[in-house]
């Protein structure tokens, strides 16, 4: 029943109290008419945007490509977030450092990001003074297609898949005081772990036989060309573009290690996420249209192009769009021509979070000392993983049943050194590890 006391005073023209009643009840009664005749009609719609705006940042990487198309397509445009934003990121350490201060203050609500970043800044394990900052991790954005590349003057060294030809050359360089020197783009995330294990399967010490240095990944390549380092690991297009400058190779892809590899993944600060669930509903759905049209074959070339643009990775197309198709040329005489190693966007469920794919990025910072040992590994993705929203966001878009996982878990998987990882058992994983820096 309406309060009288909302409406003390009636001005001419407006209803009275019984007109009012009235009216609704008018208006209840055919509201109930259309949903007998309108089943799901627009008045049973959900919710709209809390908010039409939020500011997401990204890095210069092929991979940000469903942030980028969302944008450039008008994807947040069309589920009401015509106001996103996304701003490109000088490195990961400031894509941490952004998501600390939030938007509210100037920094980002959400980034394109590392997929173990959002755990170690859940935790506080790489922020100033240790503070947490809860994160939710909302849908992975890519498989495969990152690099490790080596210095030019390793190229008639043999070194491929297999890195065991390095041993003895880097053995010699630390007798002679003067380290290999690998660099990844921050510690604990995607490329650091990369090439930690490529690295460690040929029996070479990431921790002691190598100096490690960290390099955002559009100044690899430059970093390289002076000398500056022996090999690193990194996201396209910076190993096509090594290539194309003649300065490197391209010793394997990591799809070559972990074939359908979980990369990047597409986080929030949690409480951006917990004041508007509709807003990132929207955002998500964006997200994952724009995935699905990156996937389409038709669309790569236009693809590497706006990628291209100044304001996105400023290279050329040419260094984006054959490696977006797995075509490689891998710089030392190999050249592969549809090698099933592209970047997978949608299919086979490349946007789909599995908690099984976070438990394993978490048991390799366990391996390398980032996270401490006691870590409850299940835990942990559970508070941070947030693929139940994912699945809200998919069912609302109209996304077939066959394209969302019927499992949070993908199951064991194989690496190409034999390894594998089971996630119900993530010990037995690292005990089968020769080298670790965990005691």
């Amino acid at each position: 029943m309406i309060d009288p006391d909302e409406f003390p005073v009636r001005a001419a023209g407006q209803p009275s109290r019984r007109q009012f009643l009235k009216s609704s009840a008018l208006t209840a009664a055919l509201l109930v008419t259309a949903r007998q005749l309108v089943p799901g009609g627009a008045y049973a719609a959900a919710p709209g945007p809390e908010v039409d705006a939020a500011r997401l940042g990204f890095i210069a990487l092929t991979d940000a490509a469903p942030l980028v198309i969302a944008k450039e397509k008008g994807f947040f445009d069309k589920h009401g977030m015509g106001g996103v934003e996304v701003t490109k990121q000088a490195s990961w350490g400031a894509t941490r450092d952004n998501i600390v201060l939030g938007g509210a203050a100037n920094g980002i609500d959400g980034a394109h990001i590392l997929s173990p970043l959002p755990y170690l800044v859940h935790t506080g394990k790489v922020t100033q003074n240790s503070q947490p900052v809860p994160m939710a991790l909302l849908s992975r954005l890519n498989y495969d297609s990152q690099g490790i590349s080596v210095a030019g003057a390793y190229k008639d060294a043999g070194v491929g898949l297999d890195a065991t030809p390095l041993k003895a050359l880097f053995a010699q360089k630390k007798a002679a005081g003067k380290p290999a020197v690998v660099a990844m783009t921050f510690p604990g995330g995607t490329h650091d772990l990369w090439l930690r294990y490529w690295l460690a399967a040929a029996g070479i010490d990431p921790n002691k036989d190598v100096s490690t240095i960290v390099v955002p990944p559009p100044q690899m390549v430059a970093n390289m060309k002076v000398g500056n380092m022996d090999a690193f690991c990194v996201g396209e297009p910076w190993n096509a573009q090594l290539v194309a400058q003649g300065i490197g190779f391209t010793a394997a892809t990591t799809g070559e290690l972990w074939k359908h590899h979980p990369e990047k993944a597409f986080a929030m600060r949690a409480d951006f996420v917990e004041k508007n669930p509709n807003a990132v509903k929207a955002i998500l759905m964006a997200i994952m249209e724009a995935q699905q049209w990156c996937d389409a074959a038709a669309n790569k070339d236009e693809m590497a192009q706006i990628l291209s643009k100044r304001a996105w990775l400023n290279v050329a197309a040419a260094d984006i769009d054959g490696r977006l198709k797995g075509d490689i040329d891998y710089g030392n005489g190999r050249i592969a021509k549809a090698t099933g190693l592209e970047m997978t966007f949608w299919r086979d469920f490349a946007s789909y979070p599995f908690r099984s794919h976070d438990s394993w990025f978490l048991t390799e910072d366990i391996r390398w000392g980032y996270l401490p040992q006691k870590t409850d590994i299940k835990a942990l993705v559970g508070e941070v993983n947030r693929e139940d929203l994912w699945r809200t966001a998919a069912k609302e878009l109209g996304v077939s049943a066959a394209d969302i996982p019927t499992s949070t878990s993908r199951g064991k998987e194989t690496f190409f050194d034999g390894k594998v990882f089971d996630p119900d058992n993530p010990a037995a994983y690292l005990d089968s590890l020769a080298i670790k820096a965990m005691a």
